[in-house]
């Protein structure tokens, strides 16, 4: 049976508030430690680092769950009803350090919401993502749904890049998040409502926690996509982390060009995230329409290959007081992010479908825990590679915002948000080429 309209658009409205925290603990966290809180910039990436690093441990558990779960609602949806509450718990607590606290008590505050944060993330991520290989198994309507679902989450980007940091300042952090919060949980609840009568697999899975998983890694072409997803997320979670250092002491404004006034009103953080959205928004039916056209893997390379020289343009502009031609290159970042976004979300579920045909077994839930331990991996690991980047080159913490760095410090953040992103990409690039496409050819046919 066909998706209707309202299904897919619908069904990809739940990633709008899911993304909201993900760009939270991407962008906010290690500034809020170091630039507010006066936690070292190596320590604040470590203790990110740790705490992402247990957040993996509970997807298997939470895939394997979901995928046995009974209810008159479904398999997925008890879980992401109850995720989104404690996600959103979490992540205006940790915003919410009392004063006086000292490092280590700052840091034990910090990190007891982030674990509770990131435990309600994954109560919502695992089950909505495992939903795309069983609502459809259509590979055209999953490009059309994750469009949907991409689109929307640009919107998450725009209010967790552009929105939650200005309201930062103006109200603070505890604030700002909780003035998000009903957004996020608006999000998934009515996600969950639009999809209520589409089709689901109603009978949970009964094969053991070590059986689903050996099947899962019994597909190749499966593992090898989620090695090099997770290759692409390092990439674009450096350039993440490293934003708000870069639109603090790169991207100065002289206040003589047509956005300085954009600039000055919204801060310069939210103005580049506002142009990436829009960029990102505009691409989805784009990348879309070549997915159709060149086939999901080819149209990926391109858009990564796009990125590369755009990464290239922009270590070439830094540092500037010109924030329109930056605002203009982040824009056109977020063209070429939109098919990093949406394509390998869109091809990950076609592969469940080789095992699903070879085995019987619907184990969404466990595929997903384990397409996401790529991303996660990587999104762990980037804030302490930051971190240690910039410590090595001499980087300052402050509790004033800002501080004076010195020119080889500020030298190794412009390589670290471009040039070392780049070459990251190259290598993504090359194993989607040369080791992928021609397993997931002989897989899929």
């Amino acid at each position: 049976m066909a998706l209707s309209l309202g299904q897919k658009a619908g069904w990809g409205l739940a990633d709008m508030g899911v993304v909201i925290f993900v760009i939270v603990k991407q962008l906010l966290i290690v500034a809020y430690l170091t630039s507010y809180l006066g936690v070292p910039v190596g320590l604040a990436g470590l203790v990110t680092t740790a705490v992402l690093i247990f957040d993996m441990i509970t997807d298997p558990l939470i895939g394997h769950f979901s995928d046995r779960t009974q209810s008159r609602f479904g398999r997925r949806a008890p879980w992401m009803f109850v995720g989104v509450l404690v996600m959103s718990a979490g992540m205006v607590g940790l915003f919410s350090v009392p004063a006086g606290f000292g490092t280590a008590g700052n840091l034990t505050w910090v990190v007891a919401f982030f674990v509770l944060a990131t435990v309600g993330f994954t109560m919502i991520a695992i089950p909505y993502s495992a939903q795309s290989g069983e609502i459809t198994t259509d590979p055209k309507e999953r490009s059309a749904m994750t469009g949907w679902r991409m689109a929307f989450a640009s919107i998450g980007i725009l209010v967790g890049g552009a929105l939650l940091p200005g309201l930062a300042v103006s109200m603070g952090y505890a604030k700002a998040a909780a003035a998000v919060v009903p957004l996020m949980i608006a999000a998934v609840w009515v996600s969950i409502w639009a999809t209520r009568h589409a089709p689901r697999v109603e009978h949970a899975a009964t094969v053991s926690l070590r059986e689903s998983f050996g099947v899962v890694f019994a597909n190749r072409a499966f593992v090898v996509l989620v090695l090099i997803y997770g290759v692409m997320t390092l990439a674009i979670a450096l350039i993440t982390a490293g934003l708000p250092f870069a639109t603090q002491y790169l991207v100065v404004d002289n206040g003589n060009t047509a956005l300085s006034g954009a600039a000055s009103a919204l801060s310069v953080l939210s103005l580049m995230f506002a142009c990436f959205v829009v960029g990102a928004i505009l691409s989805q039916a784009i990348w879309v329409l070549l997915s159709y056209r060149l086939g999901k893997a080819p149209a990926l390379i391109l858009g990564l290959s796009l990125y590369v020289v755009l990464l290239i343009v922009l270590y070439q502009a830094l540092p500037s007081v010109n924030v329109t031609i930056i605002a203009g290159l982040f824009a056109i970042a977020g063209v070429t992010n939109g098919a990093y976004q949406q394509i390998p979300w869109a091809m990950y579920p076609d592969l469940m479908d080789i095992t699903r045909r070879e085995t019987g077994l619907t184990v969404e839930g466990a595929f997903t825990a384990v397409w996401l331990f790529g991303q996660k991996l990587a999104n762990a690991v980037a804030p302490a590679v930051l971190g240690f980047v910039l410590a090595a080159a001499g980087w300052q913490e402050t509790t004033d915002g800002t501080v004076a760095q010195s020119p080889e410090a500020l030298v190794a953040l412009q390589w670290a948000i471009t040039l070392v992103p780049a070459g990251i990409l190259v290598v993504a690039i090359l194993g989607l080429g040369v080791i992928y496409r021609p397993m997931a050819v002989r897989a899929l046919a």
